[in-house]
């Protein structure tokens, strides 16, 4: 099956023709299955999650205080419009769900809000380190030119492994994207990938090939890092393709091109 597993909604409102605009996107690429998320932070419910990102900067504090874009929806609208578009024959499977900002520290309110309802696949993600979000176009000056490289990929990985170990999520967003302004650190990450590609396996959580980091932040990959899909693979890593397609445009953007090297023989 053709499948790209992340796709937001974010750009544009809760209806159910914004999102025939994805899904007919994808039909006429020839997908055979969507998954349809939105961040958190679009939704009321999760704003307390995000109170350390408010007070580790100002620039941060600024960007969550957007309410057009910040905190403006419910979950309950969310469903309605899931609800909505499963009533419709449409010429593709179609799933949706969420793309959690993890915070270790709300792992028990992220699980209380969550359990209220059912969507098809959650995923996690880690956007920031304690805090400071490295994937900003100030996160230079907050995170990487102030802090150990070194240090910050050591966070962000064992950010990543207790989000695995959680139990809340199905899939886990981007797993190397950290890498995206190409800062790496001067330790070999096999023994961490390895480690990684364990625990996936062990949670039974899907790792994603993530094809965003290359055509919008013009990182050379094209999705995982050459090291790290083989490991993925090594350990039969259940191999998730995805866009991270913000706009109905983007949608399966590149993974034509990664889609054959993500399969097993």
């Amino acid at each position: 099956m053709l499948v790209d597993g992340h796709m937001h909604l974010e750009n544009g409102p809760l209806t159910k023709e914004y999102v025939m605009e994805f899904i007919n996107e994808a039909y006429k690429q020839g997908f055979d299955r969507i998954q349809i998320l939105d961040h958190t932070h679009r939704f009321k419910e999760f704003e307390v999650i995000y109170q350390g990102v408010k007070e580790a900067s100002d620039q941060q504090r600024e960007w969550l205080a957007n309410k057009k874009m910040k905190f403006k929806d419910t979950l309950s609208s969310y469903v309605r419009l899931i609800n909505e578009v499963k009533e419709e024959e449409l010429p593709i499977e179609v799933l949706f769900g969420l793309e959690v900002c993890y915070v270790p520290e709300y792992k028990e309110e992220i699980r209380r809000i969550l359990e209220s309802y059912q969507f098809d696949f959650l995923v996690g993600a880690i956007h920031s380190i304690d805090g400071l979000l490295y994937d900003m176009p100030w996160s230079k000056e907050i995170l990487w030119d102030k802090y150990n490289v070194d240090d910050i990929y050591h966070r962000y990985y064992e950010l990543i492994f207790d989000l695995v170990k959680s139990g809340l999520f199905t899939q886990l967003a981007h797993p190397d994207t950290i890498k995206m302004f190409n800062y790496y650190p001067t330790y070999d990450l096999k023994p961490t990938y390895h480690e990684l590609a364990k625990l996936l396996v062990k949670h039974h959580v899907k790792g994603e090939c993530n094809t965003g980091c290359y055509y919008r932040y013009h990182h050379q990959d094209k999705g995982l890092s050459k090291e790290l899909l083989d490991i993925f693979k090594e350990h039969h890593v259940d191999i998730i393709t995805a866009s991270d397609a913000h706009k109905p445009v983007d949608v399966g953007t590149c993974i034509k091109d990664i889609y054959k090297l993500c399969q097993y023989d």
